[in-house]
């Protein structure tokens, strides 16, 4: 550190020793400032010494890394690349070339020392762009078709592609910006002219985006209940249910059995009652009378019983998807005690409408022919399913799904900061502290929205002929653009809460992926898994 080298520590201190001898105090104090300033500047110098050499080697392990994820989505998913033989020769000389600049990094790092970690830094890159550049053929097909596209077209891709991941990456810090991506999805069937086949999903499509464009403005969920919003959402709750089996009961009696409907009747009798314990407990609870046992054992004869008649319902498609509303509603309006309860009602409605714009958007772009939903049942979907090839509207779906994960992460604002979890939330199982139940119970509210949309994606994924390969290898593109982003915002300096939430930012956006994976695998064995009760006919689509 040249401003501190030994030659200049020894002027510094001959001037400062200099300058109490002539009684100069101010001028000494001073120079022990700027000395001290000098340290602290050296004492930073080395502690990040290697960053910028460690940083380059970790973005280009990001960078090969999502480079390679896009050519294997080119290669096995779209028919945008020819098969080409393979050249030994070639590959020879590749792998030898890219051997040698691993042992000239392995040798540079002996010399200097360096910790086992900086090994994994340094040499991660050299396999992943191997696999890169061996897939030589696939980048030259892919830039033959860009080439081929229109230039505004390309430019214009890029751009929304940019402006939506900088949308997800600010809604981190502000939560107000999912509402302003919220506002742009309801654009979405009037940019694409959507809706011009489909006019009145298109509306309902529109009216949902902005309703639930509300939730982020609102306040993070505090400490004061608000009981009546809670009951409110129960009462909704049951008057939609009412409406969708009115439906149901007019369907064709192929597509329902009195015990689906038996079914249903038992899951809106446990909206009812969790919307009877919230407000009975915490009328009991202002009147300091405690938590009455009767509504405990209610609350967890629920918690127990919602996943077990979401299993006995049918696995058509709406009657599935309804019966997995209606199992997780009645578990969170008992873990509600404002706004919050009225979330998932909205989030789901606009997945339902989601699920029925993606089959307007397939039949739009002439992609498949538009499916009759009311008859596609889940059980049979893997073995009905011809799964098409990528088309460039299936990076749009993956986005919104990784928008709606975001939006069911901060859309109440429970996940922000620790701080904003409110213990009555938990009141209608226990008043006793227990962190570890108090905690678990917490984290089963947070999910629930999170089940809620995967099982939605799910459902898209089917009815659009997907494989769910494709579409993650989209989404880890998307999450590993954004980890990218969280790696360069991680800080070292400021208060301790800057420094913790930089780094759980960028933890939460690595986790994303693995995150989405098991909520995947939740949301296929609730839509396609069904439980068969001894006597019961097994309805077959």
């Amino acid at each position: 550190y040249r401003p501190l080298s030994d030659s200049e520590q020894i002027k510094f201190l001959k001037k400062i020793r200099l300058y109490i001898q002539q009684q100069k105090y101010n001028e000494a104090v001073s120079l022990c400032k700027t000395l001290i300033n000098l340290a602290l500047e050296g004492l930073s110098y080395y502690h990040t010494y290697d960053r910028l050499f460690l940083g380059i080697s970790i973005t280009m392990g990001f960078v090969g890394w999502m480079t390679y994820v896009v050519l294997v989505i080119i290669k096995t998913h779209t028919n945008l690349t020819r098969t080409v033989p393979t050249n030994n020769k070639k590959s020879t000389v590749l792998f030898y070339s890219f051997a040698f600049a691993g042992i000239i990094i392995v040798f540079f790092l002996l010399i200097q020392t360096c910790p086992w970690t900086y090994y994994i830094y340094c040499l991660l890159p050299v396999p992943v762009w191997y696999a890169v550049v061996t897939e030589i053929p696939v980048i030259q097909d892919l830039a033959t078709n860009v080439l081929s596209l229109h230039i505004g077209q390309c430019i214009g891709f890029l751009l929304v592609c940019i402006l939506g991941i900088e949308i997800l990456v600010f809604s981190f810090f502000y939560r107000s910006a999912l509402s302003v991506g919220l506002v742009v999805f309801a654009g979405w069937p009037v940019i694409t002219q959507l809706w011009v086949q489909a006019k009145t999903r298109a509306l309902i499509w529109a009216l949902l985006c902005v309703l639930l464009a509300l939730f982020p403005l609102m306040p993070v969920v505090g400490r004061e209940p608000n009981i009546p919003l809670v009951i409110a959402a129960g009462l909704l709750t049951l008057l939609i249910s009412c409406f969708s089996l009115a439906c149901l009961w007019r369907s064709e009696k192929k597509y329902r059995s009195n015990e689906d409907l038996r079914v249903y009747f038992y899951q809106m009798l446990s909206i009812a009652l969790s919307t009877y314990v919230v407000s009975s407990t915490h009328d009991s609870l202002k009147n300091k009378l405690g938590l009455p046992i009767l509504n405990q054992i209610i609350s967890w004869m629920t918690l127990v019983s919602s996943p077990l008649l979401l299993l006995l319902s049918s696995t058509f498609l709406f009657q599935r998807l309804f019966s997995i509303l209606l199992s997780l509603m009645s578990i969170y309006l008992l873990l509600s005690t404002g706004y919050e309860a009225l979330f998932p009602l909205m989030l789901f409605g606009l997945m339902f409408v989601w699920i029925n714009m993606e089959q307007e958007a397939l039949q739009h772009y002439g992609l498949s022919l538009k499916p009759k939903l009311a008859v596609f049942n889940f059980a049979y979907a893997m073995d009905i399913t011809q799964f098409r090839q990528l088309h460039l509207d299936d990076v749009r779906r993956s986005f919104f799904f990784v928008f709606f994960i975001v939006t069911a992460f901060f859309g109440t604002g429970n996940i922000a900061s620790i701080n904003s979890f409110d213990p009555a939330s938990v009141y209608c199982f226990l008043t006793v502290f227990s962190p570890f139940l108090m905690g678990g119970l917490l984290v089963l509210k947070v999910v629930i929205p999170f089940v809620l949309v995967s099982c939605a994606f799910e459902a898209v994924q089917v009815t659009t002929q997907l494989s769910s390969k494709s579409l993650f290898l989209i989404v880890l593109v998307i999450s590993d653009i954004m980890a990218l982003h969280f790696f360069f915002l991680v800080r070292d300096y400021g208060s301790w809460l800057d420094i913790g939430t930089s780094i759980s930012h960028y933890v939460l956006v690595m986790s994303l992926t693995i995150f989405m994976m098991l909520m995947n695998g939740l949301a296929q064995l609730l839509t396609t898994q069904r439980l068969e009760l001894s006597g019961r006919i097994k309805h077959h689509s």
